[in-house]
């Protein structure tokens, strides 16, 4: 007999859940209100718990690792009147065991339930093990980071090959390191294959090696990187940027685990695990024809979504610290303090270039700093402090040169713009990126709004965060 809790505002299908549970066989608890239903899990273990999106205090989405640090071994099923892609993609990169919508059929609810709960109870009665991982480099100790380490670990436990997504600068290759180094390939080597940087003309001997006389200028015998990473993990850097041509070969070696080299008559075997890595929308790519689906399907054994410095804000202090001791232990120079305001200004920014976007702004300070023992606000880079002086979040700093009239037409487009882009922020900030909820409060629809936030280039993400 299991304990379920069902976390939803709509009384009569709480109701109905309930009635569910019961039928089964085992025990539920209800609450109407996050708040509720963080205290009933924090007060007690539940098996599995159904949890609602759009609720009274907020968001379910935002809460789910909150919901994960309070019971670890509880399995979570959203269940939502307003299912869209990006709620689902959201919670099934959080480990939900599923994400059903209300108008789900009463067996296929019962159904995810009962095997919800089977593997939660199987997982409680075995031993749990704690696993020391080699997290080098890798800092942060947010919500959104650990369950990026779960991932690792599961990834470091397996052979399977492993896609690690996200923007430019969020640690993707210290991740494929990471999972390297925690491997059972960990002896082996670890080549890097920058897919962006290939010569068109030579990508196929650079990756599969060629013979003597080969082509002009093949003065002798090369082995190429496939050979290479024998026994260890080829790293496929930036793999959205692979030939098309090449695609199609790579698959094969994927599946053969053999190759020919470029002017070789025999096949060549080569006992290597494929780690990859993009900041592209790979299935977009598929969808254009310039990405294989069989190759796609074949890289994404495992996943690895890592979440842009915006998302974890929180992270910043301890991330500026570590690279402020580095880089000054780098150029031989006493380690510099940090003061609160440097801090307070560098965690409201939003860091389109990520973790090495910071650590570019932190050396530039640290140069600017040069003697003194301290990081202050004034040391920061010019157009962070502009950006920082500026009327509003995101406004560019008013240019001193004066500039010829506009059109009236013109600054009357460019004040709408502006407004709707605050007022759109403004909006989403209040409804904690739940878009059922800023409907609500803008009285527009879904598509009217969904509409606004692409053509300001604004994303749901960036606000689905715990308040």
């Amino acid at each position: 007999m299991a304990r379920v809790l069902i976390i939803d505002d709509d009384e009569i299908l709480s109701n109905m859940l309930a009635e569910v549970v019961t039928d089964m066989g085992h025990i539920a608890s209800r609450a109407f209100t996050l708040s509720d239903g963080l205290k009933k899990a924090a007060a007690d273990h539940f098996a599995v718990i159904l949890l609602d999106v759009n609720l009274p205090d907020g968001s379910g989405l935002t809460k789910i690792p909150i919901f994960r640090d309070l019971c670890c071994s509880t399995e979570i099923i959203i269940i939502t009147a307003y299912g869209d892609r990006d709620g689902a993609e959201l919670a099934l990169n959080n480990g939900v065991w599923d994400y059903l919508q209300k108008t789900a059929s009463i067996s296929d609810i019962k159904l995810s339930l009962s095997r919800a709960i089977q593997y939660a109870e199987a997982n409680q009665r075995k031993a749990p093990t704690h696993i020391e991982m080699d997290l080098e480099g890798i800092i942060g100790t947010s919500n959104p980071l650990k369950i990026c380490f779960s991932r690792l670990a599961q990834a470091a436990r397996s052979d399977a090959n492993v896609l690690i997504t996200g923007e430019t600068g969020t640690g993707k290759e210290l991740f494929a390191r990471a999972v390297h180094r925690n491997s059972s390939r960990a002896s082996g080597p670890f080549i890097t294959v920058d897919c962006a940087c290939l010569t068109p003309t030579l990508v196929e001997s650079q990756l599969f090696g060629h013979e003597k006389g080969a082509f002009t200028g093949a003065d002798r015998k090369m082995d190429g990187m496939i050979l290479q990473a024998d026994g260890g993990i080829l790293f496929l850097d930036e793999i959205g940027e692979l030939p098309l041509h090449i695609q199609n070969a790579f698959l094969r070696v994927l599946q053969e685990r053999h190759f020919r080299s470029v002017g070789g008559r025999e096949e060549i075997a080569s006992d290597f695990r494929t780690l990859a890595a993009t900041n592209r929308d790979l299935d977009a790519m598929v969808g254009a024809g310039t990405f294989r689906s069989d190759l796609l399907y074949r890289l994404r054994g495992l996943v690895i979504a890592l979440p842009p410095l915006r998302e974890h804000p929180e992270d910043i202090p301890e991330l500026a610290s570590f690279y402020t001791t580095k880089l000054c232990n780098r150029y031989g120079i006493a380690v510099k303090g940090i003061s609160p305001d440097f801090i307070d200004l560098i965690s409201t920014y939003e860091w389109p270039g990520n973790v090495r976007d910071l650590v570019n702004v932190l050396e530039s300070a640290i140069a600017e700093a040069f003697d003194e023992p301290m990081l202050y606000p004034k040391h920061l880079p010019t157009n962070l402090r502009l950006h920082f002086a500026s009327i509003g979040p995101g406004q560019p700093a008013e240019d001193p040169v004066p500039q010829p009239l506009p059109l009236l037409k013109n600054v009357r487009e460019s004040a709408v713009r502006e407004t709707e882009y605050h007022y759109l922020r403004k909006l989403m900030l209040l409804a904690k990126g739940d878009i059922g909820e800023g409907c609500r409060i803008s009285g527009l629809s879904r598509p009217q709004l969904y509409a606004q936030l692409k053509k300001h280039n604004l994303s749901i993400k960036s606000y689905n965060r715990p308040a």
